[in-house]
């Protein structure tokens, strides 16, 4: 791809959705042609994400807490307690396909019934959520989970040319395991089934309680100030 200069479309500010008392806004990319695989492939190297078919990245005057991370999957070392994970995992059986469980939208509308009742994904809307991870360029595959014949995750996972990209995971939210954290390692696992170097984890923000299970995953980087530096 040559290089040349891209256009991008500034958002006007709104209130944040994860930190109280902040203005959030976001850079969307306007250039027709790069939103395809080729371009995101070069893109979310720059700390971009995908939102159905639009490509964005947080753009905010003042404020730089949102961080994309990325997980180094040939070096990941697992903590005691994703030890402990892992041997959960392989209790359940993984499929992985390019099309959803028939039951995938009676898992959704319950997670999100109990998870985030308060937010914006409430009710639970099959069109809207399907519009979210959905794209039109990009290959996405369907990491399910199943207990016992029973469906009870799915994670949503880009596949891009130097890893895997996590968009959207949901689960069984009364299940007394991490389920979150079980979809992360079995992506981490596919990753290297595929022999992928990264795992893409989106925007980590410290300040956060609900994203900081993220930074749990180690080694890790960060983008930051324009380049991807070790994490904590």
């Amino acid at each position: 791809m040559t290089s040349r200069p891209i256009k991008f479309g500034i958002m006007a500010p709104s209130n944040c959705s994860y930190l109280p008392g902040q203005q959030e806004s976001v850079a969307v990319l306007l250039e027709p042609d790069m939103h395809s695989e080729e371009g995101y492939n070069l893109l979310i190297q720059s700390g971009f994400r995908r939102s159905g078919n639009n490509i964005y990245r947080p753009h905010c005057l003042a404020c730089t807490a949102c961080q994309s991370l990325r997980i180094n999957v040939a070096e990941f070392a697992p903590s005691k307690s994703q030890k402990r994970h892992i041997s959960q995992l392989k209790r359940l059986h993984t499929v992985i396909s390019d099309q959803l469980d028939d039951n995938w939208f009676a898992l959704y509308e319950h997670y999100i019934s109990v998870r985030h009742r308060n937010g914006s994904m409430y009710p639970a809307n099959k069109n809207d959520f399907l519009s979210f991870v959905q794209s039109r360029w990009q290959r996405s595959l369907y990491l399910h989970l199943y207990e016992n014949g029973q469906l009870i995750a799915i994670a949503v996972t880009d596949v891009l040319d130097n890893g895997l990209s996590a968009i959207y995971s949901f689960f069984d939210p009364e299940h007394p395991w991490s389920l979150g954290s079980l979809c992360v390692l079995a992506q981490i696992r596919l990753a290297q089934d595929y022999q992928l170097p990264w795992l893409y984890l989106g925007f980590q923000i410290d300040e956060c309680s609900a994203m900081n299970y993220k930074r749990k995953f180690n080694p890790h980087q960060r983008y930051v100030a324009g380049e991807w530096c070790n994490g904590d």
